[in-house]
């Protein structure tokens, strides 16, 4: 029976699993499109200070660092007094208002990338570095430390609460099995889009020269891929009954019983 039940909670989770992957993928493009932003945009901090492109990551770290303590001490308890639950919200929730924030990011991400672009164009210098600061990018960079806050922590909390004890480990496993998909994903959309754009004289979305590419094109589809998703996700989630709750009313069930 034991097994039975275990097999019946991992293949619970596995829909809700899946839908994180596009969640995810949106760290991917930190990494890589960003960068290549932030490459072509003004980063001097004074005279003689020029930062490098690749620590405009740690604003997505910062905003971690500082929103988690307020979440955990102020809003957490917050929300216990309105919603009577536990964790002021349910993990599901938590795990919907992440992907909410990663949409948001590719929009705003989407939306600075096309005003760098017509900046550059417009007014660039010789080595098409666009009159822009780099702080233009914190913004959606923010929005990505919330969808780790949210999204990525709720996951953890979904899996620590509804496994069994002995499949904690099995739980926390999907969380990097997730980023490992969405990292895939990420490459075969890219390699898909490199493909599909860039003929009958148009610009090729994810051009080499992001000045002649369109990167807030792919910014945007990635939205609208995670809209799709949220909606999958939010069908996925009307349905689903936690575990944890049901053993809460079999042991009162059985404290009545004795």
């Amino acid at each position: 029976m034991q097994q039975v039940e275990e097999v019946i909670c991992f293949m619970k989770i596995l829909p809700i699993w899946a839908s994180g992957g596009i969640c995810v993928m949106a760290y991917a493009q930190e990494g890589t499109f960003v960068v290549s932003q932030a490459l072509k945009m003004d980063r001097h901090i004074g005279p003689n200070f020029e930062m490098p492109a690749g620590s405009v990551k740690m604003m997505s770290l910062i905003t971690l660092c500082i929103c988690l303590p307020f979440y955990d001490r102020v809003l957490q308890p917050a929300l216990r007094k309105i919603t009577k639950h536990e964790n002021g919200i349910t993990p599901l929730q938590r795990i919907g208002i992440g992907y909410l924030f990663s949409i948001l990011f590719m929009v705003v991400a989407g939306l600075v990338e096309r005003q760098r672009r017509a900046s550059a164009l417009s007014q660039a210098s010789e080595d098409g570095v666009a009159p822009m600061s780099v702080f233009w990018l914190f913004p959606p960079l923010m929005f990505l430390g919330m969808v780790e806050l949210f999204g990525i922590v709720g996951h953890i909390e979904l899996y620590n609460k509804e496994f069994p004890e002995k499949m904690r480990s099995i739980g926390n496993s999907l969380i990097y099995l997730c980023t490992a998909g969405a990292t895939y994903l990420s490459a075969l959309v890219a390699s898909i889009v490199y493909s599909v754009t860039g003929k009958h004289g148009e610009p090729n979305w994810l051009d080499n020269d992001i000045n002649a590419g369109r990167l807030d094109y792919f910014y945007f589809l990635i939205a609208a891929l995670g809209l799709l998703n949220f909606v999958y996700f939010w069908s996925c989630a009307r349905v689903y009954t936690y575990t944890s709750s049901v053993r809460a009313v079999e042991s009162i069930e059985t404290d009545i019983l004795v």
